[in-house]
């Protein structure tokens, strides 16, 4: 079994993050997966939620990720997404904001991209 695995997080519109990793969490319309170096070949459908990675340094990089797929094989994953926005990257008082103006509009897209983005921040 290899010691690590490859990943590649990428939104329609940029590449997010690159590197190397130790396990990967990210929420699947099956539900939560783990990857780990070694694991069987996956395709699967994303749940908008926050991807968890553990990088092979010790680091760990959160994500809040809304729709795409998630491909893993040869020790290579890639996440790719409509829409990615790294924990660090998400203002929090925007997010909350955000969140009471769907609460308020009956929104309930635009309160879940709230709520995972909220999520995401709170993880990390």
């Amino acid at each position: 079994m290899a010691a690590e695995l490859h990943v590649e997080l990428v939104a329609a519109d940029r590449s997010v993050w690159s590197g190397e990793a130790m396990l990967v969490v990210a929420r699947t319309t099956s539900g939560d997966i783990g990857i780990m170096p070694g694991h069987q070949p996956l395709l699967g459908v994303l749940e908008s939620g926050p991807v968890t990675i553990r990088t092979s340094e010790g680091g760990t990089v959160i994500a809040a990720v809304h729709g795409g797929f998630i491909s893993f094989a040869d020790n290579k994953l890639s996440l790719l997404a409509e829409i990615v926005e790294l924990a660090d990257e998400i203002d929090v008082q925007r997010a909350e904001r955000a969140l009471e103006r769907a609460k308020s509009d009956a929104d309930a897209a635009a309160e879940r991209r709230a709520e995972i983005r909220l999520r995401a921040v709170a993880v990390r």
